[in-house]
């Protein structure tokens, strides 16, 4: 670990753990139950530790610090007892603001991005739709210019934090052309009127977190809260893609590890047949096997860091990381059942609820085929690379 991490990021890993152990684990059973966690509150504590923009600017609140240190706050609150609070905090932090932090106004950072490091504002942003999800050239939501405002109508789908999000960082079509040209990122209000959530949608896994259906009806924003250029919404959120896709597989790894310690732990209590399970030849193969497919995609995880930091494209390498955790949760998910037998089947047990949670990895922030297909491109096997 000190070859990427120094003391300080380890103080900043302790700091997170404890508020993972004291502040998300005691609750989750409860907030699994009510399908929603208190998000206010939540990311007040989290803002109030600072961990809300640790590599986002001094002059927004942030603390200016490398980007290790958002590799370390995805991996703690990963480790976290569900999977729904911690993909409700790294959409926040790595997925609804990365476009704001880097291209937005002085304006738009004052007004948006510092409450959101605060944790007095919730981030969420909406790219799918209800015919639209990882086709992203195919989103048909408009942003119309009438005098200094858009007025826009539309619906959005899929939308983490959907129901307690404070502004929505929006991928609108602003012009006729088609495909991915004459799109726009707009930071929206949810307070403005013509703002909806039409619906909080009920899903397989993730109960703690909110995912809702969004409407859009007359909707009007200042021009001034579009990020960056009109037209470059779509460059600007395949960059915003390559921070969330990266960061859950970060948090993914740390996830993995915990299930496969507590098989591991199981098995060695679980006597059957005179004999410890971990005793069982293909028990112990497989866990070791699951052990060295995590520990590999640590280290492209960890690869993918160092060339963001250096300012590389990490399209390709970070869609690879995408794909392989995506896939490698749902073996550790499955393995780890099986090798808890019926315990790994009820509910009372987190076996059951990180097998429903995990799977969603593989399809949210774009698909396995989505990553497929991009990998392909870059290694030169179809069209051009973009």
């Amino acid at each position: 670990m000190s070859l990427y991490f120094n003391s300080d990021h380890e103080m900043f890993r302790q700091t997170i753990r404890r508020f993972v152990e004291r502040e998300i684990n005691p609750f989750v059973e409860q907030w699994e139950h009510e399908r929603c966690f208190p998000g206010h509150a939540l990311f007040k504590k989290l803002g109030e530790l600072g961990a809300l923009g640790v590599s986002y600017p001094e002059a927004y609140g942030g603390a200016g610090l490398d980007y290790w240190y958002n590799v370390v706050l995805a991996e703690e609150v990963g480790r976290a007892d569900c999977g729904g609070v911690p993909m409700a905090i790294l959409v926040h932090t790595d997925m609804a603001t990365p476009a704001l932090a880097e291209f937005g106004s002085d304006e738009l950072r004052q007004r948006f991005l510092a409450p959101a490091i605060r944790g007095e504002l919730i981030a969420a942003v909406a790219i799918s739709e209800p015919d639209a999800g990882s086709d992203v050239a195919s989103i048909r939501t408009r942003a119309v210019r009438d005098g200094d405002e858009y007025v826009i109508n539309g619906s959005k789908m899929w939308i983490t934090n959907g129901t307690q999000a404070d502004f929505i960082t929006l991928l609108a079509r602003t012009s006729d052309e088609a495909g991915f040209k004459g799109m726009s990122l707009i930071i929206v209000p949810t307070n403005t009127p013509g703002f909806h959530v039409s619906k909080k949608l009920e899903k397989l896994g993730n109960h703690s977190s909110d995912t809702a259906l969004l409407a859009f009806d007359d909707l009007r924003v200042p021009i001034a809260n579009r990020i960056g250029e009109e037209g470059q919404g779509f460059g600007l959120q395949m960059q915003q893609f390559q921070k969330e896709r990266l960061i859950g597989s970060v948090s993914a790894v740390a996830g993995m590890e915990k299930i496969v310690a507590m098989t591991i732990n199981y098995c060695r209590e679980r006597q059957t047949f005179g004999k410890a399970l971990i005793e069982n030849q293909y028990i112990h193969f497989r866990l070791a096997e699951l052990l060295s497919e995590i520990e590999a995609l640590r280290q492209l995880n960890y690869h993918c860091t160092r060339l963001l930091i250096a300012g590389h494209d990490i399209t390709k390498e970070v869609s690879m990381a995408k794909l392989k955790a995506g896939r490698l949760v749902r073996e550790v998910a499955d393995s780890c059942l099986q090798f808890h037998g019926g315990m790994g089947y009820v509910e009372e047990y987190p076996l059951a609820r990180y097998f429903r949670d995990s799977r969603l990895l593989s399809i949210g922030g774009g698909a396995d085929e989505i990553m497929l297909g991009i990998i392909a491109k870059y290694a030169g096997m179809i069209g051009k690379r973009r």
